[in-house]
């Protein structure tokens, strides 16, 4: 099973960036959304942007885990 996460573009080099989620920053890859502006939402997954969302959608995601996360395994 593949997981991709929601994070914010914060910085732009060329086709690499960083992107951010609740303080975190990782390095990624923008080869594969190289139309990805500073402040987009992108998709990423093992170290690369792999899509461009909107904050709606980024968000309605990042709830969607976060109530996974709380669930009881039980």
């Amino acid at each position: 099973m593949c997981l991709a996460i929601p994070m914010q573009l914060v910085e732009r080099r060329e086709l690499a960036g960083v992107a951010e989620l609740d303080g975190v920053r990782r390095d990624v890859g923008l080869a594969l959304c190289p139309e990805a502006r500073l402040g987009d939402f992108v998709l990423v997954h093992a170290g690369y942007a792999i899509a461009v969302i909107d904050a709606e959608e980024a968000r309605k995601t990042l709830e969607l885990l976060a109530s996974i996360e709380t669930e009881d395994p039980r």
